[in-house]
């Protein structure tokens, strides 16, 4: 039984950022429940307008949503709806964002600009978002500090390095964001 009998307070978040940062790592590996994927093999056609760089192996892409769930203690249940990293995806990207109180933007160190263009659309659309710096293996590390300086965040904004596929520290990465958004937040709007 997924839903308990106890009243819950259900909140519906994003994990946004842009092409091969980990969105869909992140929500497999947070996911109590099977996790949605609509995750396709990329083609040809799409490797002309899907920039490859830094994520030279990759071969799938998210082309619609990932969704999956994740019940924290106090009863609070969290919908966890990926959003697909591609411009050409930002029309779905609106729909899905709807009734959403916050995102965990994603972030790569080597290729951090490439964050900007999904936090503009995260703040254009009125979202709390906190940032989880995905520590790839080969990516360059750097202090907090430097990557908040270089990422221009607000000092209100959180920002973790966290490692997609290790589900302590995606754990972490969330609670920041959902601890942002609950500070943020009237309690009679959730």
């Amino acid at each position: 039984m997924y839903l308990s009998g106890s009243d819950q307070t259900l909140v519906k978040l994003l994990v946004a950022g842009p092409f091969g940062v980990g969105k869909t790592t992140l929500i497999r590996t947070l996911s109590e429940t099977p996790p949605l994927h609509t995750e396709e093999v990329m083609t040809q056609t799409g490797a002309v307008v899907d920039d490859l760089a830094g994520v030279r192996d990759k071969t799938t892409t998210t082309v619609a949503i990932d969704f999956g769930r994740l019940t924290l203690p106090g009863d609070l249940v969290l919908y966890l709806f990926g959003t697909p990293g591609q411009k050409r995806f930002r029309p779905l990207w609106a729909d899905i964002a709807r009734g959403a109180l916050g995102a965990l933007v994603l972030a790569d160190t080597r290729r951090l600009a490439d964050s900007f263009e999904v936090m503009d659309i995260i703040e254009e659309a009125g979202l709390r978002y906190a940032v989880a710096v995905n520590a790839f293996p080969d990516a360059p590390h750097y202090d907090v500090d430097t990557l908040r300086d270089a990422l221009d965040l607000h000092p209100d904004t959180p920002l973790v390095v966290c490692d997609a596929r290790d589900r302590n520290q995606s754990v972490d990465a969330l609670i920041s964001l959902v601890t942002h958004v609950l500070a943020h937040t009237p309690q009679d709007t959730l």
